[in-house]
């Protein structure tokens, strides 16, 4: 009779430096591990989710970032960014602030969509002077259905498709965030304001 190890908890840690590719490079070095541990099925969302992190933390901060994966095969997955600035979003339990809205702001977005779509979320004050926010991830604990997922829509993969292109080409921070812009304002449009999502 053949038996089946309980699963392992794993973790991986990648040093990610200030750069326009940062978010590139976590979202390649995710899927890789996601698909290695048998959990395709939450990469695209993992990959936006962890994106939106990384990308504040370029945008936001001056200094180096980090993305942590941990997760146990077949179970739940979690996801925490590391960047250099003290400062916790309001949308993470924070004081509130100009830089963090809804759906309809032209930043902090992300954050929310990461709100919206994770199982769970957090931020941890005190990492080496800065912070950590976080989500969670589970096979069965998706928070919305898959319809309303980015990831179903032509319009929004090809949206994503150019910010990356735009992102990973190093041109200038006003190109990346109108790109950043396209993508999120389609979204809100399709997606959010004509209740496919509720």
């Amino acid at each position: 009779m053949a038996t089946v190890a309980n699963p392992q908890p794993w973790t991986y840690t990648l040093e990610l430096s200030r750069d326009p590719r940062a978010p590139g490079i976590a979202r390649a070095t995710l899927k890789s591990v996601l698909h290695g541990h048998g959990m395709p099925e939450l990469a695209d969302t993992a990959q936006l989710l962890a994106s939106e992190l990384v990308t504040n933390a370029y945008v936001h901060t001056e200094g180096p970032s980090s993305i942590r994966v941990d997760g146990e095969e077949g179970d739940h997955l979690r996801v925490s960014v590391w960047d250099t600035c003290p400062r916790v979003p309001a949308l993470f339990g924070g004081i509130a602030s100009g830089a963090c809205g809804g759906p309809e702001s032209a930043s902090g977005r992300g954050l929310w969509f990461v709100r919206l779509w994770a199982s769970a979320w957090g931020s941890d004050r005190g990492h080496a002077g800065g912070k950590v926010l976080w989500f969670e991830l589970s096979p069965e604990g998706r928070r919305v259905r898959e319809s309303a997922s980015p990831v179903g829509c032509g319009e929004c993969a090809g949206l994503e498709a150019v910010r990356r292109k735009t992102v990973a080409s190093g041109a200038a921070q006003r190109a990346v965030e109108e790109a950043t812009i396209a993508v999120r304002r389609h979204f809100r449009d399709a997606h959010l304001l004509n209740g496919s999502m509720w």
